[in-house]
C-alpha cells in the first residue's frame, strides 16, 4: 500500500475503470434521523466553490458531509484567543516557501540558521523547520521488495522444514512476499503494455482528426459530424468517441494515460526493483536504530513532484486563511507547521518514521500527522516504541487508514503504523486512525477507496476530491485517507490550541464522541454488493465534526 503516493491510487483507480469499462450534549449538532438516513440531503451538483470547500460544510445547514469548520469560526472562534501549537507533518516533503503555507512554517527557536552547528544538541544540524530524513532520495522499493531483497541468498530454494525455529517468521514473511511480488510485477508489466497500447492508438487517432477538423479540441458531436468519413477515419471516429467518455479532451486522456505509463514504468523500475540500492548516498544501516547521524535540513526534497502529497497534507491542516489565495486551512495563525520529509515514492522505513516521531515529539509538536502506511514491516517494534513515547509525551498522533477499501479487523490486513496491541486492546491512548469520507451524502458516504473496521479504524473524515495546496504556489485536487487524516489533525490543533489543559488522550476521545452518526448503510470498498451500516464500520462510528467538538471540549475543559 503507498497511502503516501495519492497519485498511485488515482492512476490504479483510473485503469481499473478504463480496463473493464466500469450520547452527546443538547447543544451539539445533530441532524434528525429521517433527514440524515432516508433521504440523500444534496441533489444538486456542487458548484466550483463548494466542491472547493465542500469538507468545511455543516451537513445540517449545507446538505453536504463536511466538518462544520465554517460554522465553528462564524459562531465559536471569535470569543475565544488560542495559544500555539505545533503540528508536525511526517510526509514527502513540503514546499515550506509556498504563498498559502509560508507564514504558517514552525521555526526552530533553539537553532541558528546557516552556520552549521547544532546549536541545541538535539542532534540535527541546522534543522531550522524540520528535518528530511531521506536526503536525495525519492523513488524506493515497497517494503516487501526489500524483505526479498534482504533474504534470498539466505532462504532462496529452502522449505520450511528446513529453516530453524528463531528464524521461521522471518522465512514466512519472505515467502509472502515472493507471492506478492510475482503477482504485482505481472499486473504492472500487463498495465504498462496496455497503457502503452493505448496512448499509441490514441496518438494516431488524434493526430489524424486534428488534421481533419483542424483543431486540438473537439467534442463528440464534432466527431460525429465529420463528412464522408474514410473507413480509417470511422475507425478513428469510434476509438475517440469511446475515449471521450473518460475524459472531457482527447488532449487530457492522453496525459491521464501517459501518466499512467509513466506510473507503471516506475513501479517496475523503482517499487519492484529488487536491485537498486537507492537509500545507498545516505550512508546509514536503515537496520540499526541507532545509526542516526544521517540526511539533511532540506524539507522540501529533491524534487516538487516529490513534495506535492506532504505540502498539499499541510495545506489542509494549517493553509493561511483569509488572505485572499488559494484556500483556507482547517487551522488558523496559532498552528505552525513542522516538516519532516520521512516518505518516499515507495514505502517509509521504520527506522526513519522511528526517528521522525520522536524528532517532533522532542522539539514541540503537539499533533502529528501520518498519511502514510504500508502492509509490511520488518521493525515495527521501532515505531510501536516511538507511538508509546509520544503517548507518554502528551502528543496526539493521527494517522491515515489506508486507501484499499478493505476491512483491517481481519487480521490479515494489517497496516503500519498502528497502535493495535490485537483486535481488542491499543498501546497508546493518543493514537487516531481516520478514514475517508465521499462527498456525497447517502449510501456512497464513504470513499470507495477507503479502508474501515469496527476496531481499528476509530472515525472518519473528508478524504474525497480535496482542495489544497501543492508545490510552487499550485493548488490541486487530491483524494485519499491521506487527506482525511489532516482534515482530522486540523481540528484536534484546534483544539489544543483553544482547550490547553485538556490531554492529547482527551482530544482524541473528544473528536471521537463529538462527530455526527448516522446509521445508513453505505457502501464498502466500492463494491455495491457490499453494504454495511455507517454506525458499524469504526469504532466510534462517526464524522468528524469541528463545531460538535469544541462544544464538547467547552464542558470539559
Amino acid at each position: 500500500m503507498k497511502i503516501q503516493t495519492t497519485k498511485s491510487f488515482l492512476l490504479a483507480a483510473t485503469a481499473a475503470a478504463f480496463l473493464t469499462a466500469c450520547d452527546t450534549p443538547s447543544a451539539l449538532v445533530t441532524v434528525p434521523v429521517e433527514n440524515v438516513d432516508s433521504n440523500p440531503l444534496k441533489v444538486a451538483a456542487l458548484t466550483d466553490a463548494q466542491e472547493k470547500a465542500w469538507s468545511y460544510a455543516d451537513l445540517k445547514t449545507d446538505t453536504i458531509p463536511g466538518m462544520s469548520v465554517n460554522r465553528t469560526y462564524e459562531e465559536i472562534i471569535p470569543n475565544k484567543t488560542g495559544q500555539q501549537v505545533i503540528v508536525a507533518v511526517i510526509d514527502s516533503g513540503i514546499d515550506i516557501e509556498h504563498e498559502d503555507l509560508k507564514n504558517k512554517i514552525w521555526t526552530n527557536p533553539n537553532e541558528i540558521p546557516g552556520n552549521g552547528k547544532d546549536d541545541d544538541n538535539n542532534g540535527y544540524v541546522d534543522d531550522i523547520h524540520g528535518w528530511n530524513f531521506l536526503g536525495d532520495v525519492n523513488a524506493e522499493q515497497l517494503e516487501f521488495v526489500r524483505i526479498i531483497k534482504r533474504y534470498e541468498s539466505q532462504f532462496e530454494g529452502k522449505t520450511l522444514a528446513s529453516i530453524p525455529a528463531n528464524q521461521r517468521e522471518i522465512f514466512q514473511q519472505y515467502q509472502k512476499a515472493k507471492g506478492e511480488y510475482d503477482t504485482k510485477v505481472t499486473e504492472a508489466q500487463a498495465n504498462k503494455t496496455r497503457y502503452e497500447q493505448i496512448l499509441g492508438q490514441l496518438k494516431t487517432s488524434h493526430a489524424a482528426v486534428k488534421a481533419k477538423l483542424g483543431k486540438e479540441e473537439y467534442t463528440a458531436a464534432d466527431l460525429k459530424a465529420i463528412a464522408n468519413p474514410t473507413a480509417e477515419m470511422q475507425q478513428h471516429v469510434a476509438f475517440l468517441t469511446q475515449m471521450l467518455s473518460y475524459a472531457d479532451s482527447i488532449p487530457e486522456f492522453i496525459k491521464n494515460i501517459s501518466d499512467g505509463v509513466d506510473y507503471f514504468t516506475n513501479q517496475l523500475e523503482a517499487n519492484y526493483n529488487k536491485t537498486a540500492d537507492f537509500r545507498k548516498v545516505l550512508g546509514d544501516d536503515p537496520y540499526d536504530i541507532t545509526d542516526i547521524n544521517y540526511g539533511n535540513n532540506n524539507v522540501y526534497g529533491p524534487e516538487p513532484d516529490g513534495a506535492k502529497h506532504g505540502t498539499h497534507v499541510a495545506g489542509i491542516i494549517a493553509a493561511e486563511r483569509d488572505n485572499g489565495k488559494g484556500i483556507n486551512g482547517v487551522a488558523n495563525k496559532n498552528i505552525k507547521i513542522m516538516a519532516l520529509r520521512a516518505v518516499p515514492d515507495g514505502d517509509e522505513y521504520d527506522k526513519d518514521i522511528a526517528l521522525a516521531i520522536r524528532y517532533a515529539v522532542d522539539n514541540g509538536a503537539k499533533v502529528i500527522n501520518t498519511s502514510f502506511g504500508k502492509y509490511y514491516s520488518q521493525n515495527p517494534e521501532w515505531v510501536y516504541d516511538a507511538i508509546k513515547y509520544a503517548a507518554k509525551k502528551d502528543v496526539l498522533i493521527v494517522n491515515a487508514a489506508g486507501n484499499e477499501g478493505i476491512s483491517l479487523d481481519d487480521p490479515a490486513n494489517r497496516v503500519y503504523p498502528n497502535d493495535q496491541i490485537d483486535n481488542v486492546n491499543e498501546m497508546s491512548e493518543t493514537f487516531l486512525t481516520v478514514g475517508a469520507l465521499n462527498l456525497k451524502y447517502g449510501g456512497e458516504l464513504v470513499a470507495s477507496f477507503s479502508n474501515y473496521g469496527k476496531s481499528q479504524v476509530d472515525v472518519f473524515a473528508p478524504g474525497v476530491r480535496i482542495y489544497s495546496t501543492t508545490p510552487e504556489d499550485t493548488y490541486e485536487f487530491l483524494q485519499g485517507t491521506s487527506m482525511a487524516s489532516p482534515n482530522t489533525a486540523g481540528v484536534a490543533a484546534m483544539l489544543r490550541s483553544y482547550y490547553p489543559k485538556l490531554s492529547a488522550a482527551n482530544i482524541k476521545n473528544i473528536i471521537m464522541a463529538s462527530g455526527l452518526a448516522t446509521g445508513t448503510q453505505v457502501i464498502l470498498g466500492g463494491d455495491e454488493t457490499k453494504k454495511a451500516r455507517f454506525s458499524d464500520i469504526s469504532k466510534s462510528g462517526e464524522m468528524v465534526n469541528m463545531y460538535n467538538a469544541f462544544k464538547l471540549a467547552e464542558l470539559q475543559k
